[in-house]
């Protein structure tokens, strides 16, 4: 091998030494580059999406139709009406007085506030026990307090120390 070839040799090697870190960086770059526009695309369009439903709620036209829609809302004047499912309410009674669910509008009553009326709707939701349900065991379904849901398991068992013994039970 002669002197020359041993030199251009080195100064390939060196140069491959030199530069193989910078392509690196170039291409690793390079392609976060690609992923961070393709992120600025996509919340490009999110932010106008966002714009767009934005400008939406500033039409009162749209903000009473979700009111009326969402909220149930109704105008002064306007007569609500309650369309009720008859297999969630037993044999058309109220749970709550006891008497008979007429037909019809919605009697509000005077005095009581809306949240207040909500939560009372609520509370008897729950207490309603669901159609096929033996009503004998009472509770409306619920379990007891003491015990626990099916698939759930208890605490795990301690010893006289606090350690746990890996025994369930």
């Amino acid at each position: 091998m002669t002197v020359r070839a041993l030199v251009l040799s080195v100064v390939g090697l060196l140069a491959v030494v030199l530069l193989l870190p910078t392509v690196r960086a170039y291409v690793t770059q390079t392609n976060e580059l690609r992923v961070l526009r393709s992120d600025l695309v996509d919340a490009q369009a999110q932010h106008d999406g966002l714009e767009a439903e934005l400008e939406r709620w500033g039409d009162d036209a749209y903000v009473e139709r979700e009111a009326r829609d969402r909220l149930n809302y109704v105008m002064p004047g306007e007569r609500p009406w309650r369309v009720l499912d008859p297999e969630s309410v037993p044999d058309g009674i109220d749970p709550q007085t006891g008497q008979a669910i007429p037909d019809g509008p919605v009697e509000s009553r005077d005095g009581t506030p809306w949240y207040q009326a909500m939560w009372e709707s609520v509370q008897v939701a729950g207490e309603q026990s669901t159609p096929g349900q033996d009503d004998a065991g009472g509770g409306g379904g619920a379990a007891e307090p003491d015990e626990a849901p099916v698939g759930e398991t208890g605490p795990p068992a301690t010893d006289e120390q606090g350690a746990t013994t890996g025994e369930n039970g």
